[in-house]
């Protein structure tokens, strides 16, 4: 999760980020709690590591069309081990 992808989350307002200033619309600058993104990034933070952990859901769809369900089940085992290790709002 990147910084300015947190403050548009956290702040409808801004459309336009330019370095750490934000604007509105009309190009007047808003204030935001970086505290409040810094929180936001890091409880989001699980996700990027998942997706780099994850198996290629090649193997899953592999395992289907051969009918080979312990390769299934192993993708499936494979998935939920990456879920256990970075479980959702943990930094």
């Amino acid at each position: 999760m990147r910084t300015h992808d947190a403050i548009f989350a956290l702040n409808q307002q801004v459309k336009v980020i330019r370095g750490d200033v934000a604007y509105d619309a009309d190009g007047n600058e808003v204030a935001y709690d970086k505290v409040a993104v810094q929180a936001y990034v890091d409880a989001h933070a699980y996700i990027a590591k998942r997706a780099a952990e994850y198996p290629p859901i090649t193997d899953y769809i592999d395992g289907v069309v051969k009918g080979d369900q312990a390769q299934i089940d192993k993708y499936i085992a494979d998935c939920l081990a990456v879920k256990a290790k970075y479980p959702k709002g943990v930094a």
